[in-house]
C-alpha cells in the first residue's frame, strides 16, 4: 500500500466511482466529490440572515419535514447545519441565478447573489437526496446528502418550455402542477399559448364575446385534424378559460420558482376562435367556429398552405388596432415580464389578396406583395405595445416584411430564421422543431400516438444553440414547445414533455463541453426512478429499438436496429411468436424472409423485457425503407 502510483490510482478510482454516485440534472458546472456525507436527522437545523433568503429556508424546511417526518424549523442566524445565505459581496461568477453549495459531514451551506440562486441551489440539494423525497408522505430512509463541493450558474439566460393551452385546456391546478415541475429543472421561463384556433384561454373584460364564445368548441373525439365539422346549433361544451384572478395566482406561483411567464396571443392568422366572437374583424365577416379539430387547410409538403376556413385578422382594418389595444392592455396588466408573444406565424393572406381594402391599404403604402402587409400588421402591433411598456416578441416569420431590431425573434422553422435574425441584429430564442419539439413521437410510430413527426431523446439532447457564425450574444437561450393536438391531459403532457425535458434543461443550463451522451443516459435512468416518486408520467422511449429497413444485397429486406439506451440485447421473431431472450438475438444486419411475415422485437436488460414490445407487418417494414 505504500506504492505511491498504486495509491493514486487508487484514489482516482475512488473519485470516478463516488462521482457516478452524484445524479443530477441538469449537470452543473463544477462538482467535486468529498470523502463523507452528511445526514437529515432530528436534530438538524436551517438558518438564514435575510428576508429573501428566510423565503427559501421556510420552503425547504417544510419540503424535509413533509418526507422525513422531523419537525424541522428555519431560524435567523448563522448556527443552523444547514445554511442559506445571500452574498454581501457578489460572486461575479455566478450572476443572478448562480450558487454555490458544500456538504460536509458538519453540515451544508448555500451562497449566492440572489432569492433565484439560493432557489436553484435548494433544487440541486434536494437531488442528492434519496429519491423518496419527491414522494407525497413520510418515508423511512437514511437522508443522506454526499460530501462535495458545487459551483454552478447557468449558460443562457432564456431557459424555458411553451405550453399550448389552446387546442386543450388545461385546469390552473394542472398549470401550476406543470411549471412546478419545470422549476426544479431550472427552467426559468414559462411561454403560455393561450389563443388559437381552438380557443381562446384569457379572459378579457372588455371584450367578454372572447370567452363566452371564443373559449368554447363543439366536444370531439378521434385523432386531431380528422375529427367532423360543428353542426349548426349543436351546443360547444369543451373548453374553458382563465379569469384575471386565475391569471394573477399563476403568474405568483410561478415568481416564487423563478419562473417568468411570457403570454402569447397569436395572430394575424390562428385567430379562428377570436374571429368566432368577433367575425367583423375579418375580411369576409364570415361566421366561423372555434375550430374542433378539423381538416381546415390543405398543407403542400414544401411549407405552403391554403386555408379552408378563415383564420386571419384583416390587417387594413382600423377596428382590429383597436381590439388589440384592448386586448394588450389587459393582457399587459396581467403580466409583468417585458415581453409579449405575438405569434406571427403561419399566416394564410389568400383572403387578404382577394379583400378591397387590403389592397387598398397596399396601394397606399406602395407595396406590391400581399406578404408585406404582415410586416405593417406587425410594427403596428409592436407600436401598441410599446405604448404599455411591453417588447415584442414572435415567430420567426415576423421577419417578413420587416420588423424593428427591438423585436425578439423565436427560431422555430430549423435555426435558418435564427441565424438571419441574430444577423440583423435582433435577440433569438432557438427552439428550432428539429430538436426541440416534444410534442413529436418519441418512440417508435407503431407505438407512440401518431404525429406528424419523430424526435429521439439523443437529437434533442445534441441540440447546440448558438449556430456557427452567430455571435453568442444574441442568443437569449432556447425552449421546447409543447403543441397539444394530441394531449388531452395533464399526464400525456408530462409524458411528451420527458426525458426530453430533463435533455433541454441540461442543453440551457450546463456548460457545452460538459455534453456527454453515455452519462447523461445513466443520470436520465436514475431520474425515472425521481419522477416515479413524485408521480410525474415520462416515456421510456429510450428503450426502444430503432428499426430500419433497406433492400440487402440479395434484393431481400434488410433489418437494422441500435438503441439509445446501454447494455441492452434486442431480440427478434419473424415465426408468429413472440420474441424472448431465446429467440434470435440482433447482431448485425439480417436479412428478412419473403412473405407476409410479422416482425416482433423486443429489447432485454438482464434476462428481462424493457421498453414496449414493437410489432410490425411486412406492409410497416416496406413503408420504412430508406427512412
Amino acid at each position: 500500500m505504500k506504492n505511491p502510483l498504486f495509491l493514486f490510482a487508487l484514489l482516482v478510482c475512488l473519485q470516478v466511482r463516488a462521482q457516478t454516485s452524484v445524479s443530477l440534472i441538469p449537470q452543473p458546472v463544477e462538482l467535486q466529490v468529498l470523502v463523507g456525507s452528511f445526514v437529515v436527522d432530528a436534530k438538524t437545523t436551517i438558518s438564514f440572515t435575510t428576508p429573501e433568503a428566510k423565503k427559501m429556508a421556510d420552503a425547504l424546511a417544510q419540503k424535509l419535514s413533509a418526507a422525513t417526518g422531523f419537525s424541522l424549523v428555519a431560524k435567523n442566524g448563522t448556527a443552523g447545519t444547514i445554511k442559506l445565505l445571500l452574498n454581501q459581496t457578489p460572486n461575479a461568477q455566478l450572476g443572478r441565478e448562480g450558487y454555490t453549495l458544500e456538504a460536509t459531514t458538519k453540515g451544508v451551506v448555500l451562497q449566492a447573489n440572489q432569492a433565484a440562486g439560493l432557489f436553484y441551489g435548494v433544487q440541486t440539494m434536494l437531488q442528492l437526496l434519496p429519491k423518496e423525497i419527491e414522494g407525497k408522505g413520510v418515508a423511512k430512509v437514511n437522508w443522506v446528502i454526499p460530501a462535495l463541493k458545487i459551483t454552478d450558474y447557468p449558460r443562457f439566460g432564456w431557459r424555458g418550455i411553451m405550453f399550448d393551452v389552446s387546442r386543450h385546456f388545461f385546469s390552473k391546478d394542472d398549470v401550476k402542477k406543470y411549471i412546478d415541475q419545470l422549476a426544479k429543472l431550472k427552467f426559468n421561463t414559462f411561454h403560455w399559448h393561450l389563443t388559437d384556433d381552438n380557443g381562446w384561454r384569457i379572459e378579457i373584460k372588455s371584450l367578454p364575446k372572447l370567452t363566452e364564445i371564443g373559449a368554447w368548441r363543439v366536444a370531439r373525439t378521434g385523432h386531431y385534424g380528422d375529427r367532423a365539422e360543428p353542426k349548426e346549433g349543436e351546443a360547444a361544451t369543451y373548453g374553458g378559460f382563465y379569469t384575471h384572478d386565475d391569471v394573477r395566482e399563476i403568474v405568483q406561483f410561478a415568481a416564487d420558482r423563478n419562473v417568468t411567464i411570457v403570454p402569447e396571443i397569436d395572430v394575424p392568422g390562428h385567430s379562428m376562435a377570436a374571429l368566432a366572437a368577433y367575425p367583423e374583424l375579418s375580411c369576409t365577416k364570415a361566421k366561423v367556429y372555434v375550430n374542433p379539430g378539423t381538416p381546415f387547410s390543405d398543407w403542400y409538403g414544401n411549407g405552403t398552405f391554403k386555408m379552408k376556413v378563415e383564420n386571419t385578422l384583416n390587417p387594413s382594418d382600423e377596428k382590429v388596432y383597436e381590439f388589440l389595444d384592448k386586448v394588450f392592455t389587459e393582457v399587459a396588466e396581467l403580466f409583468p415580464n417585458q415581453y409579449i408573444h405575438v405569434g406571427g406565424d403561419e399566416c394564410y393572406k389568400g383572403y387578404w389578396l382577394q379583400d378591397a381594402g387590403c389592397q387598398a391599404l397596399m396601394k397606399k403604402l406602395n407595396i406590391r406583395h400581399v406578404e408585406d402587409l404582415q410586416g405593417y400588421f406587425m410594427n403596428r402591433v409592436e407600436q401598441i405595445l410599446a405604448k404599455k411598456g411591453k417588447k415584442l416578441l414572435g415567430w420567426d416569420e415576423i421577419l417578413e416584411g420587416g420588423i424593428s431590431k427591438s423585436a425578439t425573434v423565436m427560431s422555430w422553422r430549423g435555426v435558418k430564421g435564427g441565424i438571419e435574425a441574430a444577423h440583423l441584429g435582433h435577440d433569438v430564442v432557438m427552439t428550432p422543431t428539429t430538436f426541440a419539439y416534444i410534442d413529436y413521437n418519441q418512440g417508435d410510430v407503431s407505438v407512440d400516438p401518431p404525429i406528424y413527426a419523430n424526435l429521439r431523446l439523443q437529437k434533442t439532447y445534441s441540440f447546440e444553440p448558438v449556430p456557427e457564425g452567430v455571435e453568442a450574444k444574441h442568443i437569449l437561450g432556447g425552449q421546447g414547445n409543447l403543441w397539444t393536438e394530441q394531449i388531452p391531459n395533464l399526464r400525456h403532457a408530462e409524458y411528451m414533455t420527458y426525458p426530453r425535458g430533463w435533455a433541454l434543461a441540461e442543453v440551457y443550463w450546463s456548460p457545452k463541453a460538459a455534453k456527454n451522451w453515455p452519462n447523461f443516459v445513466e443520470r436520465v435512468e436514475n431520474y425515472f426512478d425521481r419522477a416515479d416518486a413524485a408521480a410525474v408520467n415520462y416515456s421510456r422511449a429510450i428503450y426502444d429499438p430503432i428499426i430500419k429497413i433497406t433492400h440487402g444485397s440479395s434484393g431481400k429486406l434488410a433489418l437494422e436496429m441500435e438503441s439509445e439506451a446501454p447494455n441492452l440485447s434486442i431480440y427478434y421473431t419473424t415465426d408468429d411468436t413472440m420474441p424472448d431472450q431465446f429467440s434470435p438475438k440482433y447482431g448485425t444486419l439480417v436479412a428478412l424472409p419473403d412473405g407476409p411475415i410479422t416482425l416482433r422485437v423486443q429489447a432485454f436488460r438482464n434476462g428481462k423485457p424493457i421498453g414496449h414490445l414493437i410489432t410490425l407487418k411486412r406492409a410497416d417494414l416496406e413503408k420504412r425503407i430508406g427512412r
